[in-house]
């Protein structure tokens, strides 16, 4: 199998630190509404350790992007005393909705800077603007694979799914009867992703919004 070592190191890193911020926005979220709890046990912080799941931050994705499996990967997640929130339900949703957004700040923040130097023909859509210059390739490959993994992430998370972040959101937005019903879902939540990963809908529903909003984005 030809593995290419560098793209797969260059990913793994952005793949950590992605989490990493993903993990900490919920938690600096639930320290700013009311809960200290993350707070207290320093999850409000950009170290990876602190966050890192051994078989969802470094397994299963250094697997997936050696053998190009289906990318799968997590951190630990952030606890939540609700009950320490002013508006339980709308502070709940907020945290779980700032994981995702800060994924998608990441991925705005990756395409500003590949405006800004230029990047070598491997990077779809600007290889034009980059007049076949290879000046600063590889920080141009580390700024594409970070947008890529970042929109990725934001979009995934954000399925209506639960135990997913847009699972969460979703059963904020409902009514409280219709919401109880919906978390009943959550035991199934990872039965659902994988009947998605296996059945091709995630190309469906992850891959047309990231379609979408990465050709927007560039």
């Amino acid at each position: 199998m030809d593995i290419n070592f560098g793209q797969v190191f260059i990913s793994f890193l952005v793949l950590v630190f992605s989490l990493t911020v993903h993990e900490s926005a919920h938690a600096w979220a639930a320290d700013r509404l009311g809960d200290p709890t993350a707070r207290a046990l320093g999850r409000v912080s950009l170290n990876p350790l602190v966050h890192a799941d051994p078989i969802g931050t470094f397994l299963f994705p250094l697997v997936g992007l050696a053998t190009h499996a289906p990318l799968i990967g997590w951190a630990k997640p952030v606890p939540v005393a609700t009950w320490r929130f002013r508006e339980p339900r709308r502070d709940y949703l907020l945290v779980a909705a700032a994981g995702p957004m800060s994924n998608l700040s990441l991925a705005v923040l990756a395409a500003g800077a590949l405006r800004l130097f230029p990047v070598s023909a491997f990077v779809p859509g600007l290889a034009s603007a980059s007049g076949g210059a290879q000046v600063l390739a590889p920080l141009g490959r580390l700024v594409w694979t970070a947008l890529e993994i970042n929109l990725l992430l934001a979009i995934f998370n954000m399925l209506p799914i639960p135990p997913l972040d847009g699972g969460t959101v979703m059963a904020g937005l409902l009514p409280e009867r219709a919401a109880a019903g919906f978390d009943r879902l959550r035991p199934y939540g990872f039965v659902l992703l994988y009947a998605l990963l296996l059945s091709g809908g995630f190309s469906l529903v992850v891959g047309t919004p990231y379609r979408y909003v990465m050709s927007w984005l560039l």
